[in-house]
């Protein structure tokens, strides 16, 4: 008698078979007990949702295959697998019952039930985090005992070995003890309370059925109860049932109230209301179809069943050992299923053979090393290890302790990968890396003809087929100018978004108004690819809506981060998904204006305002998902601008991008306005090309010119504060000045805010004003974002430059090495031709702007680095100077033409003015000592090529100087 059965005594005993997923040995057991006892009822650990269609587990699929249950509803989706293989438990006690003509069922809760939150495999190898440590110690224990290492070669070294027939008793008890010391007393998890609670009552009911057609209650007698479940369930179902009513257990259904107030974030426990919250499910429920009729709003609460659907459901899928492998990272059980499988079929030596046979054409065809020499030393290696640790034959330990041995030829800088759990690590030897993979198995599993799969599979091939998409095979190219192509092009995309395996896209361009018309597609059908099209079922029937409830989903779990945000609405151009639910559209404008930083959300907000408005070809001009991102990202970025923060040098760019993004947001809906504002206010200039508006009603356009003029006077509200804080960074304040003066050169401004159209008209002034109160750190960064957001404004200003230029002059040398390279950076933002115009006019100043006297000015230094270097050693010689001058060892009077040292190239020095000199200047005889903090005069030549930018290259390329220095 088990450990695990019921209390001793004469009260009825059924067999609770406690077992370790997809182990062959526990597999034997489940199928002997079966067999000889042949009972009335067998009860096994799984959906009990999927009762009514258990016979579809019998039709000749090829395995491994698994039920999928899912459920989703809105943001909320939950997935689990049930996977099933020749040699697990589970398969045996379905294969042996229906055999034994035993009424074969599934006691667990359905996978959509909240205990399943966080377990997408109803079989992993998973214990409850409370009970994990205790089971840790226990296993760890008993290996230092039998000098065994890793939990899989422990269990293979006490259980695996037992194959006879004559060991079945023995390994039952073996089982029964095991689990018993790993389950010890704790309660398990609320989740595992909950299922266990499900299992004991479906276990009393079959023992009380059982008893009621003349079963006599021994363990060991036919027409009993045999339960198959996990050995951490065994003994606290042993404890629960006789406590139990016997009375049929309803299965549950999933609480349409429940999840639509949960997911409004409401929450209605059972005890506020008389209804229970597990229903009873009905017949369509059971086969995924939508639950029955909708329930009214609670609370005050609508609820909009229709935008919110309720899916539930499960499926069988084609599975695959790769999946299975707990070495893939899914936590399955049972490790190198292909090797179990092997053992479950063939036996022990057949198992070796495979091993071999198949490892060595594994690498032969990989023309990595492997001669027969080694597989001799494996080979015998294997055999003495299994001696040694007392194995009646090789375990699948000593077959990869024996590879490492024997065909591993360096040292290893990682561990063995069957000491550890999860996928490999990088530097694993490559031998050992085909290993693992060979005993993982490459078995595919196949649906049988006729098994029944979710509407999508067939609405998706009918849309393949209907756009000349099928077969999956081969490369596709696409134009996207194309009507046609474009909808092939939507319905890939779509297919990716589902993660549909074997759609690949592998040219094409990221953002979805990029000026590139074509796509490159490799397209396959992999046997994945049914069982993916199955799994994606349960995102909606059809493929355009399965499609946007994944995205809806995905949107809602990228939370605040708008960069993945873009990116997802990018993803939705791309598959023509231009309407998501109203529910989704709060969820995401909520998350809008929560964006934690300015620079992300303007990169984001320049996207997806241009895909608003010029995304006629996407099917997203105008999109309500896009309006309602680039209202919230509009709103928050003028919240997060008024900020007086700091800018990290690496965010500069993306900052001034920022402004320029609100900038145009602004300009566009003051364009768009431009008729009904024309009418109101008369003639109004516009510098962009609106977009057509003269259609709309009298009403609709004093709407849209309100709203324009509101969302103009806010921004300017904002960048008017902006400019006048002195704690704001001043790239900032350069940008928000930027965006007035650009604005109010295209527009009438006074329309919207008299004191910005006073800003307008002066405008020259202040911005000299704000560069001249401005640290010289800052200088640069103000210019910027002057110059990045009204740049035309500027450059056509005789006024500004000559300003400008006047500012750079009464630098001192230290100062204006100190602004020059945030100088030159401003200038960058100046495309090439307007940067040679505005050095032309820097250049006039200094009567050097006709002919081509000025252009020398714009020879390219050798290096990037140069203008700096040459600007701080004019500096150093400015101050050398001095110091002999003060010394007295700098003669005032010219030396004779044939006495002064040659230049070396270039023109002939400027003579010295106002005592000034410079590198190559006339030594002059002493007048005097001079104090140690005289300076040569601001407007001395120098013959440096910084000293030529300084006066008058403002903004130009590094260059040479006259001298060619």
């Amino acid at each position: 008698m088990s450990p695990s059965n019921g209390p001793a005594g004469n009260g009825p005993e059924p067999l609770i078979i406690g077992v370790r997923h997809h182990s062959p040995a526990c597999a034997r057991l489940v199928q002997a007990r079966i067999r000889q006892l042949k009972p009335r009822h067998v009860l096994i650990e799984g959906p009990a949702d999927f009762n009514g269609r258990v016979d579809e587990l019998m039709l000749p699929h090829q395995l491994p295959v698994a039920i999928y249950s899912y459920l989703s509803c809105g943001t909320l989706h939950r997935g689990s697998w049930s996977p099933l293989a020749a040699h697990s438990p589970e398969w045996q006690a379905l294969v042996e019952g229906q055999a034994a003509g035993a009424q074969v069922r599934f006691c667990d809760l359905p996978a959509w039930h909240p205990a399943f939150s966080d377990m997408e495999n109803r079989y992993a190898d998973v214990a409850d985090a409370e009970q994990e440590q205790a089971g840790a110690t226990y296993e760890a224990a008993l290996a230092e005992r039998l000098s065994v290492q890793g939990t899989d070669a422990l269990w293979d070294h006490l259980f695996e070995g037992l194959t006879a027939p004559e060991q079945v008793d023995e390994l039952s008890q073996r089982l029964a003890v095991h689990f018993a010391q790993l389950r010890g007393d704790t309660p398990g998890s609320l989740g595992n309370q909950q299922r266990e609670q499900m299992m004991a009552r479906w276990l009393a009911w079959a023992v009380r059925d059982a008893l009621s057609q003349g079963w006599r209650g021994g363990a060991d007698e036919p027409g009993g109860v045999v339960l198959v479940c996990g050995g951490f369930h065994a003994p606290m179902l042993a404890r629960l049932w006789p406590g139990c009513d016997g009375e049929l257990p309803d299965t549950p259904a999933p609480d349409v109230r429940q999840i639509r107030l949960a997911m409004l974030g409401m929450g209605v426990s059972a005890s506020e209301d008389e209804s229970d919250p597990l229903d009873t499910v009905d017949d369509e429920a059971v086969h995924g179809m939508p639950p029955g009729p909708d329930l009214p709003a609670l609370s005050g609460v609508p609820l909009d069943l229709d935008a919110e659907p309720l899916r539930h459901g499960s499926f069988i899928v084609p599975y695959s050992f790769a999946r299975l492998d707990a070495f893939a990272g899914y936590a399955s059980g049972m490790a190198s299923p292909g090797w179990y499988e092997w053992l479950w079929q063939e036996g022990p030596d057949a198992a070796a053979k495979q091993l071999l046979l198949r490892l060595s054409r594994r690498m032969r065809d990989k023309k990595l090393p492997l001669s027969t020499a080694d597989l001799m030393a494996a080979h015998g290696r294997a055999m003495g290890l299994a001696r040694l640790r007392g194995h009646a034959w090789p375990y699948r330990i000593d077959w990869l302790d024996a590879m490492a041995g024997a065909l591993v030829k360096e040292a290893l800088d990682v561990p063995l990968p069957w000491t550890y759990r999860g996928p490999l690590r990088p530097g694993t030897a490559p031998v050992l890396v085909e290993a693992m993979d060979v005993l993982a198995g490459q078995q595919l599993g196949k649906l049988a003809p006729g098994t029944p799969q979710p509407p999508l599979v067939q609405s998706v091939m009918a849309e393949l087929e209907a756009q000349g998409l099928l077969p999956l095979q081969g490369q596709r190219r696409l134009n996207l100018l194309q009507p046609e192509d474009r909808q092939r092009s939507q319905s890939l995309h779509r297919l990716k978004l589902l993660d549909v395996p074997g759609i690949e896209r592998t040219q094409g361009p990221d953002l979805a108004l990029s000026g590139d018309p074509s796509e490159h597609w490799r397209l396959s059908a992999p046997v994945s690819q049914a069982a993916a099209l199955i799994e994606a079922g349960a995102w909606g029937g059809t493929l355009r809506d399965a499609a946007r409830a994944k995205l809806e989903h995905l949107l809602a779990g990228a939370g605040q981060d708008i960069v993945k945000l873009a990116r997802l609405l990018n993803l939705a151009a791309w598959a023509g998904l231009s309407a998501i639910s109203q529910q989704a559209m709060d969820r995401l404008g909520d998350a809008v204006s929560q964006a934690p930083q300015l620079e992300p959300l303007g990169e984001a907000l320049a996207t997806l305002h241009t895909m608003l408005r010029h995304g006629q070809a996407l099917g997203m001009a105008h999109a309500p998902v896009l309006k309602v991102v680039v209202q919230a990202g509009f709103d928050r970025a003028l919240w997060l601008m008024e900020l007086p923060m700091g800018v990290p040098p690496d965010q500069m760019t993306a900052h001034i991008q920022a402004h320029a993004t609100l900038k145009q947001i602004v300009a566009d809906a003051l364009a768009d306005a431009a008729p009904a504002l024309r009418g109101a206010q008369g003639a109004w200039p516009v510098g962009t090309s609106p977009a057509p508006a003269a259609a709309l009603p009298a009403a609709a356009d004093h709407a849209l010119a309100q709203a324009a003029q509101q969302l103009a006077a806010r921004a300017v509200a904002v960048w008017q504060r902006k400019l006048r804080d002195g704690q704001s960074d001043p790239v900032s304040r350069g940008a928000a000045l930027g965006a007035l003066v650009d604005l109010a050169d295209r527009f009438d401004m006074g329309a919207v805010d008299g004191r910005a159209q006073a800003v307008a008209q002066d405008w020259e002034q202040q911005a000299l004003a704000l560069l001249g109160t401005l640290p010289m750190g800052g200088l640069g960064d103000a210019l910027a974002g002057l110059l990045a957001l009204a740049r035309h404004a500027l450059e056509r200003s005789a006024g500004f430059v000559q300003g400008l230029d006047g500012l750079v002059q009464n630098l001192d040398d230290g100062d204006f090495v100190l602004a020059l390279p945030a100088l030159r950076g401003a200038f960058s933002w100046l495309p090439t031709r307007e940067r040679g115009e505005f050095a032309q006019q820097v250049a006039a100043l200094h009567g050097k702007g006709q002919g081509g006297d000025w252009r020398q000015l714009l020879a390219r230094l050798p290096s990037e680095a140069g203008v700096l270097a040459l600007a701080e050693a004019q500096r150093d010689e400015r101050a050398a100077i001095a110091r002999l001058r003060h010394w007295g060892a700098w003669d005032l009077e010219p030396m004779p033409a044939d006495e002064a040292p040659a230049t070396a190239g270039g023109p002939e020095p400027h003579p010295p003015d106002d005592g000034g000199a410079g590198v190559g200047a006339t030594p002059c005889r002493s007048e005097g000592p001079l104090p140690s903090q005289a300076r040569p005069p601001r407007g001395a030549p120098s013959i440096g090529a910084a000293d030529q930018a300084k006066p008058g290259g403002v903004g130009a390329t590094p260059t040479v100087g006259e001298a060619g220095a």
